[in-house]
């Protein structure tokens, strides 16, 4: 990811913008199904027969096995060849959907989302190692920024598209509609993204790192869900938090004895990816917790179609998308802590202004100032996570940083939703009661708050150097 070494004085990929276009589409799909599931998570309980833990692996089964496996993705693409690794990706990804549209089991569904995860861990990845090969110079840091701006839009219209296809032809749709994309662009990958160089030297790969992180991922998350029915004393909820631990503590073991460790322990304690990966956990977490419980709200509790809940999100993507913008016109004036810093202040009043919701108050003024608000606040971070971490690690370790951080963008997703499930539990499984819903509204405010005091002693101070363009 991000080596760009072999290509030094090669000359520009003459269909390189037709190659952004088509790897940007790509990743649209990818994180556009991050939140495509979120309106229809009811219609996909309803239809299934799920309950609040089965729908809550429905959302987290996709982000966990992306984020967890996203830097061997990298590694795979480094050793193997980039346009090989996409294409396999691609491969796996439009099966996986096709698999979950298909799906009459709450169990096969997760199991869709999951290797769907698998074939995104590879093709993002491969994607960005393709871009920062095929443009040079400022136009590498035009292509970068295209592509950052994806994550933000790919999250808004994910929630548009799922209110569309839920509401019309039905929520199997929210998954169909990734094979024939995922068709056409493997079809046009030949043509426009150059063929692997051979490799000369055999690369290793961190197998065993790669899947104990992700297994103790999956131990957190499963112990974060149980907790909303089973307390958290139960045996249940404590036992897998426990193995999380355990397996978080092996995987630093692992990555301090391999040879070519997924992730080296002297980069993960710098301090600056320390606070990025802090920045985009707490970030990720809030926008997919607020994004999971609203969306049950309006329809489990207001009795919303899934279209008009989708066209409700839409004024709140777009201001997640102008708080993005803004911070990345403000960060090198002012440097990343004060945007970090009141990126969750935001967040935090806009979540305690949405704790006061009720079962019948006006939409329009009860949740959507908040909401706004809320959502304003969270585009500041991913751009302050993204720009304060590369602007002050190594160049060489740049693109195992950038991988780092956007593992935690996936997984800090999970850990979000998993948390909000589990508070809101009763109200889930209620259609009246608001007092759930209302106690993890509180509960992200006071993670808000939180994050905004360690934020002001993290985040590197002063304004970062020349960074190579990402969210310009």
């Amino acid at each position: 990811m991000g080596h760009g070494h072999a290509s030094v004085g090669a000359p520009p990929h003459p269909r390189r913008w037709t190659a952004l276009v088509l790897l940007c589409l790509a990743q649209l799909m990818l994180i556009v199904d991050i939140t495509v599931v979120q309106v229809a998570l009811p219609s996909i309980g309803a239809e299934l027969g799920l309950g609040r833990e089965a729908l809550t692996w429905v959302v987290t089964a996709y982000t966990l096995v992306f984020g967890g496996l996203m830097v061997f993705g990298g590694r795979l693409a480094d050793a193997v060849g980039a346009r090989r690794v996409l294409l396999a990706g691609l491969a796996l990804f439009t099966a996986a959907s096709l698999v979950c549209g298909l799906a009459t089991s709450g169990a096969l569904l997760i199991a869709g989302r999951a290797v769907q995860g698998v074939g995104a861990a590879l093709m993002s990845p491969a994607a960005l190692s393709i871009i920062t090969t095929a443009f040079h110079g400022t136009e590498r840091n035009r292509a970068l920024g295209i592509w950052a701006a994806i994550g933000g839009t790919g999250a808004a219209l994910g929630v548009l598209v799922s209110g569309v296809l839920t509401s019309g032809p039905g929520w199997e749709w929210v998954f169909f509609v990734n094979v024939p994309i995922g068709i056409l662009v493997a079809a046009t990958v030949p043509g426009v993204i150059r063929a692997d160089r051979a490799r000369e030297q055999r690369q290793r790969l961190d197998v065993p790192g790669a899947l104990v992180v992700t297994v103790a991922t999956g131990l957190l998350i499963y112990g974060l869900v149980n907790a909303g029915d089973g307390g958290w004393g139960a045996v249940g909820t404590l036992v897998p938090l426990v193995a999380a631990v355990a397996g978080y503590v092996v995987f630093v073991l692992v990555e301090s004895r391999v040879a070519a460790p997924l992730m080296r322990p002297e980069t993960m304690a710098r301090r600056p990816v320390v606070s990025g990966t802090f920045l985009m956990l707490v970030a990720t977490g809030l926008l997919l917790g607020l994004f999971f419980l609203t969306s049950l709200y309006f329809q489990h509790v207001r009795g919303f179609s899934a279209l008009k809940t989708g066209l409700i999100f839409l004024p709140v993507a777009i201001a997640i998308t102008i708080g993005a913008q803004l911070a990345a016109h403000l960060i090198s004036r002012i440097g990343g802590r004060p945007i970090a810093v009141a990126s969750f202040l935001l967040t935090a009043a806009g979540a305690v202004l949405l704790s006061g919701i009720s079962p019948d108050g006006d939409v329009y003024t009860e949740v959507l100032p908040g909401f706004l608000l809320a959502a304003l606040g969270i585009g500041p971070a991913f751009v302050t996570a993204t720009t304060t971490t590369l602007a002050n690690v190594p160049h060489g370790e740049a693109g195992v940083a950038s991988g780092v951080v956007n593992t935690f963008h996936e997984l800090g997703g999970s850990i979000g939703v998993a948390m909000v499930s589990t508070v809101a539990a009763a109200s889930i499984a209620s259609t009246s009661d608001v007092d759930g819903f209302a106690d993890a509204y509180l509960a992200c405010g006071i993670a808000a708050a939180a994050a905004a005091l360690v934020a002001v002693a993290l985040v590197p101070g002063g304004r970062p150097r020349a960074v190579t363009g990402h969210g310009h």
